[in-house]
This record gives C-alpha cells, sequence and structure tokens, in this order.
C-alpha cells in the first residue's frame, strides 16, 4: 500500500524519497555515500526547481548530521567560519552537515571548497547553484577531486507512477516484457498514466501538485512560476547576455523542439554569435541538452559530431509545454490529448521524442553530464533520419521514436544495413516485439534498455 501522499511530500528516509532514484537506488552512487556513513564534500547540478535542497535535508537526517543552510548572495567565507566556530557546540552525533546554496554567487566560497577537507574534515559541504557552471568556468580551479559532482534531474516517468502513487501499475510494469506482455487493462491504465506525465512534466512540485489535486491546471500554475523564476535568473547572468536575448532564444528552442536548431528564428535582430553564446548559457545552466549529429561510426561517438547540426531538448515536458503556452488553452489541450488514442498521443513526435532523450538521461550515471547524439544521412536529396545513437558499451544503439501505426521505420532499417552487426530498436506505444533487426520496447518503459 502506497505511503499517505503527506509523507511522500516530506520523506524522513531514503525508502520514502520519490524520485532522484538514479542517485538514490540501492547501489547507486548517493546511496552508497550515505550508507557507508562517510560523506564527501559534493556539488549538486541541476536548475531551480529539481529538488536539491531537499536531498540536502533527507541526507543530514538519514545521517544524522546537523543541517545548516547557507545562501551564496549573503553569505561569506566569514559565515562559514562562525559555522565551524560552532562545531563544538551543536548537538548533532556525526556534526554538521553545511549546505551552501546560490554558491556561485560568491568566488570566495567557491575556492574555499578545495580546503573543507583538509582544514575541516569535521565538517560536510554540499553545494548547489542555478549558474554554478558559469562560475566555475570564470574560475581557474576549485575543489577538483577533492569534491563529488552529482546532477539532479526532473523525475522520471517511473517516479512519476511512484509519486502519484501508482506502485502497483509500475510493478505490474517492470515485470512485463517481450515474453511477458502487459495485460489489456495495464495498457489501457499506464496509456493514461503516460498522457498525465507528458502534460505535468517531472518537476517535484509539479508532480506533487497533480497527485494531491489531480488538475493539470493547478500543476501548470507551478510550472508557470518555475518558468517564471528561470527567466527572473536571467539578470543574474551578468553582461553575458541580455536577459531579453536569454528569454526569446529559450522560447525559439521550445518552438523548434524535434527539428535542427536554426539561430536566425530567435525573434530580434541578433547575431548568430550572440545566439550561440545564449544557447552555452542555457546549457550550462541545465535548462536545455543538445543533442548532436554524429556520424556514428564508432566509440565514443562524439569523435565525429557536427557542431553546426545541432537540435535542443528543454530539460522538462512541463516546462516545454509551459514556455509554448499551453497553459492559455490548458482545459481544451488536456480533453484533447486525454481522449485521443494512443496513436494521436505518441504521433505529437516532437514532445514523444524529447521525453525519450530525457529518460535516457535519467537513466544514466548521475557522475557527469551526458551528451546525446543523432543520425541524419547529410547526402544531398535524402532525409533519412534516427533520433538518438548511444553506446551500451562498444556497441552503438541505433533509437527511433514512433507512433504505434506508424511503425515502418525505413530510417532506422537504412541505418542497420549500413552498419553491419547492429540491432536496431524503437520506443513506441506498441508492446514489446521482436524482429531480426529492431527490437521495439514501448515508449512507458525506456529504462527497459
Amino acid at each position: 500500500m502506497s505511503s499517505p501522499l503527506a509523507d511522500r511530500l516530506r520523506p524522513k528516509t531514503l525508502d520514502e524519497m520519490v524520485g532522484q532514484t538514479h542517485l538514490l537506488a540501492p547501489g547507486k552512487p548517493l546511496r552508497n555515500i550515505i550508507e557507508s556513513g562517510e560523506l564527501p564534500n559534493m556539488v549538486f547540478y541541476g536548475p531551480p526547481g529539481v529538488g536539491k535542497t531537499t536531498l540536502a535535508s533527507i541526507i543530514a537526517k538519514q545521517t544524522d548530521r546537523h543541517l545548516v543552510r547557507l545562501n551564496g548572495t549573503t553569505a561569506g567565507t566569514g559565515d562559514i567560519k562562525e559555522v565551524v566556530a560552532q562545531l563544538d557546540t551543536l548537538v548533532a552525533r556525526n556534526g554538521i552537515l553545511l549546505f551552501l546554496d546560490e554558491i556561485q554567487k560568491s568566488e570566495d566560497v567557491i575556492h574555499s571548497l578545495w580546503f573543507f577537507k583538509e582544514d575541516y574534515p569535521e565538517l560536510h559541504v554540499i553545494a548547489a547553484g542555478s549558474l554554478l557552471e558559469f562560475a566555475l568556468k570564470d574560475l581557474s580551479s576549485f575543489g577538483v577531486g577533492r569534491v563529488s559532482s552529482l546532477f539532479v534531474y526532473p523525475m522520471s516517468f517511473d517516479e512519476f507512477l511512484m509519486a502519484t502513487g501508482d506502485d502497483g501499475l509500475l510493478a505490474t510494469k517492470r515485470e512485463c516484457g517481450p515474453d511477458n506482455p502487459l495485460p489489456t487493462p495495464f495498457y489501457n491504465r499506464i496509456t493514461e498514466r503516460f498522457r498525465s506525465f507528458m502534460l505535468t512534466g517531472g518537476m517535484p512540485e509539479a508532480v506533487a501538485t497533480y497527485a494531491e489535486t489531480g488538475s493539470y491546471r493547478y500543476s501548470s500554475d507551478v510550472v508557470n512560476e518555475i518558468i517564471q523564476g528561470y527567466q527572473d535568473d536571467f539578470a543574474k547572468y551578468g553582461a553575458k547576455a541580455s536577459p531579453t536575448l536569454l528569454r526569446r532564444t529559450l522560447i525559439s528552442i521550445a518552438r523548434q523542439t524535434g527539428g535542427k536548431f536554426v539561430c536566425n528564428r530567435v525573434e530580434g535582430d541578433y547575431r548568430s554569435a550572440e545566439v550561440k553564446n545564449a544557447i552555452r548559457m542555457l546549457c550550462d545552466a541545465g535548462l536545455i541538452i543538445p543533442a548532436y549529429h554524429t556520424d556514428a561510426n564508432g566509440v565514443p561517438l562524439g569523435a565525429e559530431i557536427n557542431e553546426r547540426v545541432v537540435k535542443y531538448l528543454i530539460l522538462d515536458s512541463g516546462i516545454l509545454l509551459g514556455i509554448l503556452g499551453i497553459d492559455d488553452d490548458t482545459d481544451e489541450i488536456v480533453k484533447e490529448m486525454m481522449l485521443e488514442s494512443s496513436t494521436d498521443l505518441v504521433d505529437k513526435g516532437s514532445v514523444s521524442e524529447m521525453i525519450a532523450g530525457l529518460e535516457l538521461i535519467k537513466y544514466s550515471s548521475p557522475q557527469k553530464r551526458h551528451q546525446l547524439y543523432y543520425w541524419q544521412n547529410m547526402n544531398k536529396g535524402t532525409c533519412a533520419e534516427v533520433d538518438y545513437v548511444i553506446a551500451k558499451g562498444n556497441e552503438i544503439v541505433p533509437i527511433e521514436v514512433k507512433a504505434e501505426e506508424n511503425l515502418r521505420s525505413k530510417s532506422l532499417r537504412s541505418f542497420v544495413d549500413s552498419h553491419k552487426g547492429l540491432e536496431g530498436v524503437r520506443f513506441s506505444m506498441s508492446p514489446y516485439r521482436r524482429q531480426d533487426w529492431m527490437r521495439n520496447i514501448p515508449l512507458y518503459a525506456v529504462g527497459a534498455l
């Protein structure tokens, strides 16, 4: 039986935490760190709203440490020294866990990360910041090698099911495979839940609001607040790019989702170099994720990329739909998406393709920033394109995202035929199936790959 919603929203232990499975599931990096009792100093990367502060609170409770929060907007090294001075007076069996938020605002604090381990071994530090990577690029060095870096993401579909109390449906889904198909009643239910995930996205507060109210309108209000917060943050980027350019670039990326990004489609009379600079900043902030074209003749895939041919994914489907203005007519959009067949749903190709890419990242290692790649036949007069190409070990895996009744994967077949020995993968709402050259995985089960 599922835990009460209030407990889910205010978890006290790792097992009650919903989300961040890539960090906290048994055997995952942060879980191992916590259970060992030996906390290294850590940096959490991720945009506002993905749960970095919640993670810090959980770690403090789980490890019986006193949590002290400082904000880099107002705090400096003097404030940290005050915390150190209290080490002997604060009652906590295992010392203090210092959570430094918005650390990018203070260069002194960033530099101090290098010395914490040696100077204050009893003080454990977690640093976070929405624009942290900007600051690190401007500094010659910080605690590299002495600080563990972890990436925090919005919820995956599996985590969405847990947060909405669909643990039983999730368990049934995980038991299914090519030889054990999902029963029709469960298929219909999971298709409905996947529609809900597309609309709501995976930002924890938006998911919690939807779980509590069952209303897309209320969850979209939360998403709009998050988007407004992002846009307010653009003013913090300093003189590197104007807030107007950053906002217009983000909107243009949302509108061009699923296709090659074209700089001159950004509203305003901006030079290509200015738009590209804005894009780099949005990538560093974690708001967008690039998918580069690669020839994909072997691994590493990044060795054959064409940086001029790139798509961009918004970090979350709810954020994407919010930027595109879905909330302006939320009731009609919800009615359309919830009543249409699963075929029509997935045929909203750009959203489905983006969700598949985001899911691939969420099931990857959380200890580095991941790149996405895709393949396109660049010969003139051809249009073959494979949505994603990933590497599993030394093997290349080409992936297409398709609608249920459009399972003729011509582009995928073309790629497989030209790269002998490969097996293609297709994500769709069709059940598991296998052919001699390709296997189909349901779009709601990307983690099965």
